[in-house]
């Protein structure tokens, strides 16, 4: 498994039009970003052309800036029979400091799709250190919660229509 790439940084500028009315990078091109690093991530990892299937958790933790140099990485944190989930990070800096802050965080859930657009197996990802388990077991207890969180949306779902 030497050759499954289980982690990717992308690092870039932010641009001026990356900037909302409030003067700061628009958070939904920070989530582009994220997708993207999501999807060079599970690639990476699975061989295999990969859809998003979720993201969530989202948390702006603090603004970016344009000219901001930004890096957003993405980790392969637990994997099922074709999904793979995914913990992103973004940082960004001044590029004259490169004194990184965490700007961004959230777990996306990537699936392998074959030729057909079907499900298609990937690669088991065993954790080898300890952090490696504590992120497994987190991602474990995120996806029981978001099942619940599912079945109560439901609810909501029936009343809409």
């Amino acid at each position: 498994m030497s050759n499954r790439q289980r982690e990717v940084t992308l690092r870039f500028l932010a641009e001026p039009g990356d900037v909302n009315f409030g003067g700061k990078v628009h958070g939904g091109a920070v989530m582009k970003w994220i997708d993207l690093a999501a999807y060079a991530c599970s690639a990476g990892w699975s061989g295999k052309y990969c859809i998003t299937a979720y993201a969530g958790g989202i948390r702006f933790v603090k603004p970016i800036h344009v000219g901001n140099l930004v890096e957003v990485t993405a980790k392969v944190i637990y994997t099922g029979r074709s999904s793979m989930h995914i913990a992103i990070d973004v940082q960004a800096s001044d590029p004259k400091e490169l004194k990184n802050q965490l700007t961004t965080h959230c777990i996306v859930i990537m699936v392998a799709v074959d030729e057909q657009g079907q499900p298609a197996d990937v690669p088991e990802w065993v954790p080898q250190t300890d952090e490696d388990k504590v992120l497994r077991e987190s991602a474990i207890k995120l996806m029981n919660m978001r099942k619940e969180i599912g079945e109560e949306m439901e609810a909501h779902v029936k009343y809409i229509k």
